[in-house]
């Protein structure tokens, strides 16, 4: 028998073949900037992965450049742009989530159900990642609502959970947190993401840690 993962690899290549020319030509693009993020973001530091970020960024712009209209293109820059912040840091960092924030509302306003309501959550976590007045525009009634939003509309995803848990953390909310991030743990792997979701998995692991050291007092 073969392996799960290469049978649904399979499908997905035999769908593209139905799909038309700019369909097969957008899933690529999807699928190519989903992978470099997760190896940029994962396994390269320092330096190196600055400039990767940069290159990245650079061709997510010219994404949005061809498909000004297209959501998934806006979602991917806006997640692109945030990760860059937290990793650059200093007075650089607000620029980029403000910039990672157009993006994400731009996502909204196109369709904001794409990649499984991706926007509301990497919007929701900018908010209450991101400083509040007069230093950003942070907000943790606001991330709250938006991440909830983003569980509506895939309530079984890692990321959403993920998300929402370390947001639940930061509110010391430790037993709803725990609650979202076991779910996190229980979603399905994304056949087409192994390195973001074995990544995700270890920082929902971390996480559940953290949680489990304030339960105990």
């Amino acid at each position: 028998m073969k392996p799960m993962t290469v049978i649904l690899t399979s499908m997905t290549l035999a769908l593209m073949v139905y799909l038309s020319p700019v369909a097969a030509e957008e899933a690529s693009q999807l699928l190519t900037v989903q992978q470099r993020w997760a190896e940029v973001n994962y396994t390269l530091e320092g330096d190196e992965q600055l400039n990767a970020f940069e290159e990245l960024s650079k061709q997510a712009e010219n994404w949005v450049k061809q498909e000004p209209e297209n959501a998934e293109a806006h979602i991917w820059l806006g997640i692109i742009k945030s990760t860059q912040a937290g990793a650059e840091g200093g007075l650089s960092a607000l620029g980029l989530a403000k910039e990672a924030r157009k993006h994400l509302e731009r996502a909204l306003q196109l369709e904001p159900d794409a990649l499984g309501g991706s926007a509301y959550a990497s919007l929701g976590t900018l908010y209450y990642k991101v400083p509040g007045w007069p230093f950003g525009f942070g907000d943790d009634d606001k991330a709250s609502e938006l991440l909830q939003q983003a569980l509506k509309i895939n309530p079984d995803g890692i990321d959403p959970n993920y998300f929402y848990a370390d947001y639940l953390f930061e509110q010391e909310q430790y037993q709803k947190a725990k609650a979202h991030a076991q779910r996190a743990l229980n979603a399905e792997v994304r056949a087409q993401r192994p390195l973001a979701d074995a990544e995700r998995r270890k920082e929902v692991h971390a996480l559940l840690d953290k949680i489990n050291r304030e339960l105990k007092g």
